[in-house]
């Protein structure tokens, strides 16, 4: 990549907008804080089926890791909004894919590229973040969103790469596939 080349479309996508790690967190939080409140309020619960006796800790001092670990999960799922998970950057003839802290750049060469496609996701909170996996045929890259883009290239190779801003994403590189 050359300095002075003009990028035709930039897409940044943060780590912490994934759907499936907010929900994991959420749960872990208020896990952490139902922790905290039941060894503050070490009440027996008793019911037809099921019985959940006192706190087995002393009150005291153990209910406390929870609320920190509870507030240390906030702190992380604010920190992680600001954690860049992929880049996306369109150039003239290529596109390149940068990941996060050791990930290696993916350059897409857009001369190999046989044919593209827009689609969307099947609806489902739990998909997961991943940058780069090899799966069944499938090179994919997502973070969020509910729409990808799918190139096939001359060797065989699927890309699908999940954006945010997938009907300008596709049109740019319709543009560049066909020209």
């Amino acid at each position: 990549m050359k300095d002075n080349e003009e990028i035709l479309f930039e897409e940044k996508q943060y780590l912490g907008h994934n759907r499936f790690s907010i929900v994991i967190r959420t749960v872990l939080t208020i896990f952490c804080f139902v922790g905290y409140y039941w060894s503050q309020n070490p009440k027996s619960l008793g019911l037809s089926f099921l019985s959940i006796s006192a706190y087995p800790l002393s009150p005291d001092s153990s209910g406390l890791v929870f609320f920190v670990l509870g507030i240390a999960i906030l702190i992380l799922s604010a920190a992680l909004t600001f954690v860049l998970h992929i880049q996306t950057s369109v150039y003239r003839g290529y596109m390149i894919l940068d990941g996060f802290w050791t990930s290696r750049k993916v350059k897409i060469d857009f001369s190999n590229i046989t044919a593209i496609r827009k689609s969307r996701y099947k609806k489902n909170i739990f998909r997961r973040a991943v940058y780069n996996l090899h799966n069944l045929g499938i090179i994919r890259f997502y973070t969020s969103g509910e729409d990808f883009i799918e190139l096939v290239d001359k060797a065989g190779f699927t890309y699908r790469i999940g954006s945010q801003k997938a009907h300008e994403l596709f049109n740019v590189l319709k543009n560049q596939v066909a020209g």
